[in-house]
């Protein structure tokens, strides 16, 4: 008799505190104002979630300059540079901000330590909307670094006072290494109090080493190409020897690839709704994978809306 394949679930997955937190926020304003309702760039690096909102109206942009005068506009779970908060203000927009608080964490320490005298280092990826909002803070005291190999790269006048700061959904493993290259080069190299690195990245980069420990051939990280902790999912797992698939949904799965592979896993990026997992399990029940969850840990975070959806502006 041929051995069972096996499913095996990775728990904690999907839905972080600060997602939930932005979705309940369009959520909100689509029951209490209607639309239109703008939103500057995706609320979520999710294509499901996005396309869902545009369906019922949400108007997604990319720069201010697309939503009307005095409209109400919905800033990211990524977050803005006051750049952008000042331009919503001069146009008399209503701005309703979903960034994650853990996002305006790391933008506070930023502005702290650019007061206080220090150039900010901070490791991130080029392009995200999460390092974009975070550098505006201090354009002329940060500088992005995006590998060991920058931190080789980089030179400042003698006395400088540095600080490092991260972007909030990197790879635990990545980010260290880069941490490392720089408390060498830089021995007086002053680090953040806590981690910046969200609990949720985390806690989901050891549930995908615990299905690797658990003996998957293959990972499936549902999540969207824009999610950066998505595709951190897959990188752990690769970096461990196993390949990995980032896919939207059903439609994505290249049958061909977990077809040799006894036992295979599944995950879910932060931004990736449970729905979608939901549906990747029936679909490989049906092809003869037992589903069986692996529980990492339990997580009981969540935060509050902001004031404005709470009755207290």
């Amino acid at each position: 008799m041929p051995a069972q394949r096996q499913l095996l679930i990775a728990n904690p997955r999907g839905f972080c505190a600060g997602v939930e937190r932005a979705i309940e926020v369009v959520n909100r304003l689509l029951e209490t104002r209607g639309t239109p309702l703008y939103v500057r760039r995706e609320i979520v690096h999710n294509k499901a979630v996005v396309e869902d909102f545009r369906a019922r109206g949400v108007v997604f942009v990319e720069e201010l300059d697309q939503v009307p005068d005095g409209q109400v506009v919905v800033f990211s779970a990524h977050g803005v540079s006051p750049a952008v908060r000042e331009a919503a203000a001069a146009r008399g927009l209503k701005v309703i901000d979903a960034t994650c608080p853990l996002v305006t964490k790391v933008h506070h320490e930023v502005v702290k330590r650019a007061e206080e005298g220090f150039h900010l280092l901070l490791i991130g990826h080029a392009g995200h909307d999460e390092v974009l909002g975070t550098m505006g803070e201090a354009p002329d005291r940060i500088t992005l670094i995006t590998s060991v190999e920058d931190v080789a790269a980089l030179d400042f006048p003698a006395g400088t006072r540095l600080a490092y700061a991260t972007q909030t959904t990197l790879s635990v493993d990545e980010t260290t290494a880069v941490v490392e290259a720089l408390r060498e080069r830089f021995p007086d190299l002053l680090e953040p109090s806590k981690s910046d690195i969200c609990y949720a990245t985390q806690n989901r980069q050891d549930a995908v080493k615990d299905l690797v420990r658990a003996g998957i051939g293959h990972l499936l990280v549902v999540g969207s190409q824009t999610s950066s902790n998505s595709r951190r999912l897959c990188e752990v797992a690769e970096n461990l020897g196993v390949g990995a698939s980032l896919i939207d949904g059903i439609d994505d799965i290249d049958t061909g690839i977990i077809q040799p592979h006894l036992v295979i896993g599944l995950t879910a990026g932060a931004s990736a709704p449970e729905h979608l997992v939901q549906e990747v399990v029936d679909f490989l029940h049906c092809g003869g994978w037992e589903p069986r969850e692996v529980v990492t840990m339990a997580e009981d975070v969540s935060f509050s809306l902001p004031s404005e959806l709470l009755g207290k502006e």
